[in-house]
């Protein structure tokens, strides 16, 4: 019987051990996560693309730099394009300029961009989104994609 008594003595103290080396509380409250302002970006980017009526994200410049970009190998398409995210602890705010395309009202494509970047980012980050405010940079006509093409030089 002393056996069995010392056997589980050392049982209690194993199982003593394990509780204090295991912590206290939920495992979720054990650390902090950071998230980088660019993870938010990225997914308000993709989020506002889903929108129907966003034709483009970014000024006409920033549009034109990233399509050299995107002909670069390795270079390719910049998700953040015509984003800036502010991230906080538990906040975030973001700052969106797209392109429309024509035909769409423009209130109601905000409107919808604004719902769907606050719904993805809030579902996968945890984060509050506190504001998104969108910039109409441009309205894309439908031949406009014409105008895109370099025009053939006049003299040979």
């Amino acid at each position: 019987m002393s056996e069995m008594a010392t056997h589980g003595g050392e049982g209690e103290q194993q199982t003593s051990a394990r509780k204090s080396r295991s912590g206290g509380g939920d495992p979720a409250t054990r650390g902090r996560t950071t998230i980088a302002d660019g993870v938010v970006e990225k997914i308000a980017g993709m989020a506002a693309r889903d929108v129907v009526g966003v034709h483009a994200m970014g000024s006409g410049i920033s549009r034109t730099l990233g399509a050299v970009r995107d002909r670069v190998p390795g270079g390719g398409k910049a998700v953040t394009r015509g984003v800036k995210a502010e991230v906080g602890e538990v906040q975030t705010a973001l700052d969106l300029e797209i392109v429309v395309d024509y035909g769409f009202p423009i209130s109601d494509v905000s409107r919808a961009v604004r719902e769907n970047v606050i719904a993805a980012v809030e579902r996968m980050t945890g984060l509050e989104v506190v504001e998104v405010n969108i910039a109409v940079s441009d309205v894309h006509l439908p031949d406009d994609e014409e105008d895109e093409e370099p025009e053939q030089p006049r003299i040979q």
